[in-house]
């Protein structure tokens, strides 16, 4: 990781008078979007502000926790003195952490049964990552439903087809392939322990196994065996 990706400001605008966070690399921005601030794109630059119409106290406290948050896992933070803090403030492994672990799980998965496994955590009726996705965004939608300004209800309504159209459509195929999966009982063909045996009709005869070749063999027998050889 670049050094200069470590680094953040954290200060207040002295032209617009916002709070606002530069630097830092994803991990940063995941932090700070944690602490209520707002990520910003422009043409030439990407940073971080404090929402609007919060008084002089909340976005000092918001930034000191900012700082603080972002200290305890290492980063350098130049920031005003009215956010600098001693307080270290502890990180706990995210909600997104764990549903990315799931990932982890299927890049190493041997069998279709370990990877159906570790999708099962998405695809659970009761419980599952994706029928809680679901429920998020239904609870949003009801939130905005009567909210009070008039692009509300038109919020929720494309809330409510979300989850119902596209989440639903996704959550569909993927506890079809879940089923798939744990239906082939099959090890991954990339995935297990190479035996160093090809075919007898393999016609490239210089490919080289990449695998560690076996230990020598004690007894009288031909370097090639009947079933195939070595690559």
């Amino acid at each position: 990781m670049a050094l200069a990706d470590r680094l953040l400001t954290l200060r207040r605008d002295v032209h617009s008078g916002e709070v606002l966070a530069r630097g830092g690399d994803v991990e940063a921005h995941s932090i700070l979007q944690r602490t209520m601030f707002v990520p910003v794109a422009r043409l030439h630059e990407d940073y971080h502000r404090l929402p609007t119409g919060l008084d002089t106290s909340e976005e000092i406290r918001l930034a000191t926790r900012a700082v603080a948050r972002l200290r305890a896992v290492g980063y350098h933070v130049d920031c005003d003195p009215d956010f600098d803090t001693e307080h270290r403030e502890p990180r706990y492994l995210t909600l997104g952490a764990q549903v990315a672990a799931i990932a982890d799980r299927i890049r190493t998965a041997e069998t279709t049964e370990d990877a159906a496994d570790a999708l099962t955590e998405l695809t659970a009726a009761h419980d599952g990552v994706l029928d809680a996705l679901r429920e998020v965004l239904i609870a949003t939608a009801d939130f905005y439903q009567n909210l009070g300004q008039g692009a509300d209800p038109y919020f929720a309504q494309r809330l409510r087809f979300l989850a119902d159209e596209r989440l639903g459509a996704i959550t569909s195929d993927v506890c079809g392939l879940r089923n798939n999966l744990a239906d082939r009982h099959t090890p991954h063909p990339r995935r297990t322990a190479c035996e160093g045996e090809v075919p007898g009709d393999e016609r490239e005869a210089s490919t080289v196994c990449a695998c560690p070749a076996p230990p020598p063999r004690v007894a009288s027998t031909p370097a090639v065996a009947a079933g195939g050889r070595r690559r």
